[in-house]
């Protein structure tokens, strides 16, 4: 907004100097003096057309007899340069060169071909061309490097992740994996040790034996990504209802709701979804000592909403918030959304986070 307030600042600027300056023989000339200034609150958008418009205004106040600089043409071809648009700002100022004589000998002062050619160099010289279209030169070649250099750090910082996504892939796997792989053997070999002496099998033993599974396909599904994001892409939504389906196996009364319908989605909205619900069941299942859990999901025109309800042992009002919990918030916030974490007026808790898909 800051920038279209100048454009027209400057545009009025300009009108009003050629008018002041300006003194054509007849009212409209007046009126294209003000006009070729103001067509500049458009220099941004349309360059081109600027251009073509202020020569045509050009010639047309100079053909009414005002002998005045064609600043407004310059402030164009400045800005046609500084678009890229080379070969149309040479055309465009050699046909203005050409052209403006015969304006002048249009104009009611009534000048011999010798009068119009020096009024030509007075209203516009070439090194004033020359100036305008170097300065959109210089200050487009600026941009394109600034660009360059920005596209440089960023893929310098994408090499950076890569190496430190590798680097958390291997410690995690030297200090992580051993240990829940033998966690999870001990707990297989347990159960089958119950079952072949004919015990009944404690559901605390299953528990950890089935929680050490899933903890070993978590822990390869994030390994196998931090390696390599494209060949392994991670959870989305579609996974959900599996995250429904495993809370239920525990007992559970676990639901799911999808409300609207899913248009484009972007992986991280989907990434970070996919971990809000897994991380609230998670919690529900640890902390809550919930008999229920309803999960909405809602596709809504600009944001994905995601609700997790417990009816689970109230908290306090203002709970201390847990790595998990900092966890979703962190990659709420990231996204841009908010999320709202809370106890329920009517018993238990609630996880809310609404997430932008349409990314500025």
């Amino acid at each position: 907004m800051s920038k279209r307030w100048l454009d027209w600042a400057i545009a009025a600027g300009v009108a009003a100097s050629l008018v002041a300056a300006g003194h054509p023989a007849t009212a409209p000339g007046y009126a294209l003096l003000a006009a070729s200034g103001l067509v500049l609150a458009a220099r941004r958008t349309a360059p081109r057309t600027v251009l073509a418009a202020t020569g045509v205004l050009a010639l047309g106040y100079q053909a009414t007899g005002a002998d005045v600089p064609v600043i407004a043409f310059l402030f164009a071809v400045y800005a046609t340069m500084r678009a890229g648009h080379r070969w149309f700002t040479l055309a465009g100022s050699v046909l203005m060169l050409a052209t403006l004589p015969l304006a002048a000998l249009l104009s009611p002062r009534d000048l011999t071909t010798y009068e119009a050619f020096a009024q030509t160099r007075d209203v516009l010289q070439i090194a004033w061309l020359i100036a305008a279209a170097a300065a959109g030169e210089a200050l487009r070649q600026a941009e394109r490097r600034a660009d360059e250099a920005e596209r440089t750090r960023e893929e310098t910082a994408l090499r950076r992740a890569n190496e430190e996504r590798l680097h958390i892939a291997r410690e995690l796997h030297d200090s992580l994996t051993h240990q829940i792989s033998v966690i999870k053997l001990q707990a297989e070999v347990a159960v089958h040790l119950a079952r072949k002496r004919g015990e009944d099998v404690p559901e605390p033993l299953l528990a950890i034996r089935d929680a050490g599974r899933e903890a070993a396909r978590e822990l390869r599904a994030t390994l196998e990504a931090l390696r390599d994001d494209d060949k392994n892409p991670p959870h989305g939504i579609k996974d959900i209802p599996g995250l429904v389906d495993r809370a239920r196996a525990t007992g559970l009364d676990a639901e799911l709701t999808v409300e609207g319908r899913p248009d484009h989605v972007p992986a991280a909205v989907e990434r970070t979804a996919y971990r809000i619900v897994q991380e609230s069941l998670t919690n529900v299942a640890r902390h809550a000592a919930a008999a229920s859990a309803r999960v909405r999901i809602g596709y809504r025109e600009n944001a994905l909403v995601i609700e997790v309800d417990d009816d689970g042992a109230t908290q306090q009002a203002n709970p201390e918030p847990g790595v998990g919990l900092l966890g979703m918030r962190e990659r709420v916030t990231a996204l841009g959304g908010t999320l709202r974490a809370a106890p329920r007026s009517e018993g238990g808790f609630r996880v809310q986070a609404e997430l932008p898909v349409a990314q500025p």
